[in-house]
């Protein structure tokens, strides 16, 4: 039974993980005119679409905290080796699929104005920074740590001018600019989405999913671990809403409070799977999976995978106007430009689908 139960658990992790992936390449690959809340919020406030990076990265916690437990959290050389040669192979994806996009135009030695940053930069160093932390500090610090990023990081935001539209006058503007230059900046905001400083709150976040990943391995009943998982979401929204006045939701500069609703709001819908797939009526009927859940599985069991060919994918779409081509043909029976931008979105995370459908029929699992 108690393995039966833990199947049942990592099985709603991969669902979760997946619906946020597949999310991630819905929001990320509208064309032209989108729904609102299918678009990041310019500067303060929260949409769907910013839901879903602070999600993954909750989850990404959870797993770390998973992987981790097998070798005991022990600092060995091989353990270590593994974390840094992960975390350093995430953050050259990211940088590779950043050269990928000037590369393809045909400017293959764009180093001079190569972006820096991006999400799977964010990825790796979140990883790496919480991995080792797990690995050399007792694990009763991880509230009073996560504590100590958020608040020094309001600090700096509050002292430095980071709610400021003017990267001339706003600290994490500025700290990137001094330090990487203007030309390997994202320039579509006054802040990089994916800046350095901001990474101390994205670290605190994916702590977040780590302490998380604490309650899901105890040896509590399911049933108590929902409830904590439950009143947990709830207190940090309620925190988070709490200070909003004095610190907006703010998904570019990943605001404290924007960490704070974001985690709660992804502890609730997991102990929501959970409960889903405990009471067996959500994901599976007579011991066989839903369409639902292999939908999602397939997305949960190669994540990053799947992300970076979605990347990759909407680049070369992109600039061999293949992308153009299937919207057209989706406007000239979908009239409507937000909904036949939808369902170009939906088309093209379809066609990443069948990609993961074939590993997961498989079972070939990438690990990045």
């Amino acid at each position: 039974m108690a393995e039966e139960q833990k199947s049942k658990r990592l099985m709603s992790l991969d669902v979760m993980r997946g619906l946020t992936v597949a999310m991630m390449i819905l929001v990320n690959n509208g064309y032209n005119e989108s729904f609102s809340q299918l678009q990041h919020v310019k500067w303060n406030g929260m949409t769907v679409c910013d839901l879903v990076f602070p999600f993954f990265l909750f989850m990404m916690g959870i797993s770390t905290y998973l992987s981790l437990k097998k070798t005991q959290f022990q600092a060995t050389p091989e353990v270590l080796r593994k974390i840094f040669k992960r975390g350093i192979l995430l953050f050259l994806i990211g940088l590779g699929i950043n050269w990928f996009d000037h590369a393809i135009e045909g400017d293959l030695l764009c180093f001079g104005h190569l972006r820096i940053w991006a999400v799977m930069q964010r990825i790796g160093l979140c990883y790496l920074a919480v991995s080792l932390f797990a690995i050399t500090v007792k694990h009763k610090y991880t509230i009073p740590v996560i504590a100590v990023l958020l608040l020094i990081y309001t600090f700096i935001i509050i002292m430095g001018n980071g709610y400021a539209q003017d990267s001339a006058t706003n600290i994490l503007a500025q700290v990137d600019l001094k330090l990487f230059g203007y030309e390997h900046l994202y320039h579509k905001s006054p802040v990089d989405p994916e800046g350095l400083v901001s990474t101390i709150s994205a670290i605190a976040h994916t702590m977040l999913g780590f302490l998380c990943g604490q309650l899901i391995c105890s040896k509590k009943e399911v049933s108590e671990k929902i409830r904590g998982m439950a009143a947990n979401g709830i207190r940090l929204i309620v925190v988070g809403l709490a200070f909003m006045y004095w610190l907006p939701l703010n998904k570019r500069i990943w605001s404290p409070t924007y960490v704070l609703v974001t985690c709660g709001l992804a502890m609730l819908l997991l102990a929501l799977i959970i409960q889903g797939e405990k009471s067996s009526t959500l994901f599976e009927k007579d011991g066989k999976k839903r369409g639902l859940a292999t939908f999602f599985l397939v997305f949960g069991m190669n994540p990053l995978f799947l992300y970076v060919l979605s990347e990759l994918m909407a680049i070369v779409f992109g600039h061999f106007g293949i992308n153009g081509f299937i919207f057209d043909t989706i406007h000239s029976v979908v009239s409507a430009p937000k909904w036949a931008s939808l369902a170009y979105a939906f088309t093209f995370v379809m066609l990443n689908w069948i990609v993961g459908y074939v590993l997961y029929k498989r079972k070939i699992f990438i690990k990045l």
